[in-house]
């Protein structure tokens, strides 16, 4: 019996004419097996990646943000408080987390808007603890609320004022913190 013959053209056999040995006969006599900038899989390139956004520094639009966010997280906070005739923590975390973070996100990485968002969010705490104790009244007398909180606002300050106790400046202290740590953070 004889060894059979490779037939011509065979690129596994050994010797062929048109290739040197190790190399990939699909490789179309190109290097390193794909020609060079082309995609394997025949799909377009990747897009590039989009240019980062431009970092804000607008400090006035920074401290309009945050007095529209004290003045809604106030009524907020006062109407919880009023609802459940209780003052609660968390709520004053969230006032001045809210406001701090309000400022750092739009105005940016300005080291005035911490400061100034822990000054507002302090008067919106207290702010809230007003509108909470005008809540209390409006449901427990029967008055209106505008007329508690605007006739008679000096009467609210004195009511706040006998009413207050160690936990009211410990809310107090907390919505600034909140906010300082807000708006370092919203603004990283």
């Amino acid at each position: 019996m004889s060894q059979p013959v490779p037939p011509p053209g065979n690129p596994y056999a050994q010797g062929a004419p048109d290739q040197g040995a190790g190399q990939n006969p699909y490789a179309q006599g190109v290097p390193g097996q794909q020609p060079a900038g082309q995609n394997p899989f025949g799909a377009y390139p990747p897009a590039p990646a989009p240019a980062p956004a431009p970092r804000r520094s607008n400090v006035g639009l920074g401290i309009l943000a945050a007095v529209v966010a004290a003045l809604v997280t106030a009524g907020i906070y006062g109407a919880i408080m009023g609802g459940v005739e209780a003052e609660i923590g968390w709520a004053a975390v969230g006032v001045g987390f809210a406001v701090g973070f309000a400022a750092g996100k739009v105005g940016g990485g300005n080291p005035v808007l911490p400061i100034v968002s822990a000054l507002l969010s302090l008067g919106a705490v207290y702010l809230g603890q007003l509108v909470g104790i005008a809540v209390f009244l409006t449901k427990d007398y029967g008055v209106s609320f505008t007329d508690v909180f605007f006739k008679d606002f000096g009467a609210l300050m004195d009511l706040w004022s006998e009413a207050k106790e160690p936990l009211t400046f410990l809310f107090l202290a907390l919505g600034p913190i909140a906010a300082f740590s807000g708006a370092k953070k919203a603004a990283a």
